[in-house]
Formats: C-alpha cells, sequence, structure tokens
C-alpha cells in the first residue's frame, strides 16, 4: 500500500515535533509535509511557488490559529474549491470552544479534535487520527 501523505499545517515548533513523532510511532505507512501558516498552506495546495512539485495530501490535520490566514479561512478555502474540497480535513487544535467547533464544522471540516494537554494522550490520538483515515476509512485516489 503506498503511503498515506499528511499535511499538517501547524505554527508551533514544538507540536510538530510532537506530531512527527506520534506518526513515527504510530507505524501506519505515511508521508508528511509540513507547512507553517495560512498562507503557505494555500500556496502549497495550488502548488505555487517552491511548491510546484507537492504531492497533494490525502489527509490535513489543521491547526485554527496560524499566523497570516487563521485555519478557518484555509479551510473554507479548501472546501470551496472543486479539486480540494475531497480531502478531508481534521481540525487539530488546542481550541475547546464550542464557538469554534461550530464554525469548523459550519466550513465543512470532517471533524474537529482538541489537542490533549497530557504528552501520552496526545501522542494516542495522533496515532488514533492516523489509524483510522489510513486502515478503516477509503479516501479517494489523488488525481
Amino acid at each position: 500500500m503506498s503511503p498515506i501523505h499528511i499535511l499538517l499545517v501547524e505554527d508551533n515548533e514544538g507540536d510538530i515535533i510532537l506530531t512527527r513523532e506520534a506518526l513515527n510511532m504510530g507505524g501506519v505507512n505515511h508521508e508528511v509535509s509540513i507547512v507553517r501558516d495560512g498562507e503557505q498552506a494555500i500556496k502549497f495546495l495550488n502548488k505555487e511557488d517552491i511548491n510546484y512539485k507537492a504531492k497533494r495530501p490525502d489527509l490535513i490535520l489543521l491547526d485554527i490559529n496560524l499566523p497570516r490566514i487563521d485555519g478557518f479561512e484555509v479551510l473554507s478555502y479548501i472546501k470551496k474549491n472543486e479539486q480540494l474540497k475531497t480531502i478531508p480535513v481534521i481540525m487539530l487544535t488546542t481550541s475547546t470552544s464550542e464557538k469554534d467547533v461550530l464554525a469548523s464544522y459550519k466550513n465543512h471540516a470532517n471533524c474537529y479534535i482538541s489537542k490533549p494537554v497530557d504528552l501520552d494522550k496526545f501522542f494516542e490520538v495522533v496515532q488514533k487520527i492516523e489509524h483510522f483515515w489510513n486502515s478503516i476509512v477509503h479516501l479517494p485516489k489523488n488525481d
């Protein structure tokens, strides 16, 4: 089976390191691309600038609080774009605000997960995300 390509949109270096480590511990065949703000995410998805050879992700892990363009705007952009809207987007954020949860689902997020503060629980959550989306769910083939 070919690796699942995950786009991690996260500006916090600590969360990037932890997410990558959790994914590597999960034992699922994957590759990860990382962008650190919403503007970079849109450029990556549009294959602009240095991203012209970027592979379309199978799954996007998207933080809300991002520099330049926030996660809600990125989500809205993805879900309104005919070429991108079938990519599952998981909001993976520290926010537990009901307002943020509702805004995410109104913009067609596939799920909303609050990052656990506990390190072991964080690893467990990320590994379960990867396992679910790679082993259980049937994802659309990349174009």
